[in-house]
């Protein structure tokens, strides 16, 4: 099942994550540092969920605008909201 995530205080807009049997099929991602997002995505194909909220969550943003959130941590965050609501 394909969910959508909308993140906050980082670049991308919107993220696209494909779900099954709790495993990541695929990550789209709107807006954002293109190259670096089709990386993490490519990464996490066939990643439990449980494992990438672990491995994502927490990443910091140390760039130009020095925020305390990240594409990566923004995942997580819906991830884990998408998992204590029963939707993965």
């Amino acid at each position: 099942m394909t969910h959508i995530i909308h993140p906050q205080n980082v670049c991308s807009r919107e993220m696209k994550v494909e779900v099954e049997n709790g495993k990541i099929v695929s990550l789209e991602v709107l807006g954002g540092c293109h190259g670096n997002l089709q990386a993490i995505g490519a990464l996490l194909k066939g990643m439990d969920v449980d494992e990438a909220i672990s491995r994502l969550e927490g990443i910091v943003c140390r760039g130009s605008r020095n925020r305390a959130t990240s594409c990566g941590d923004q995942l997580a965050k819906g991830l884990r909201a998408l998992k204590e609501a029963g939707n993965i």
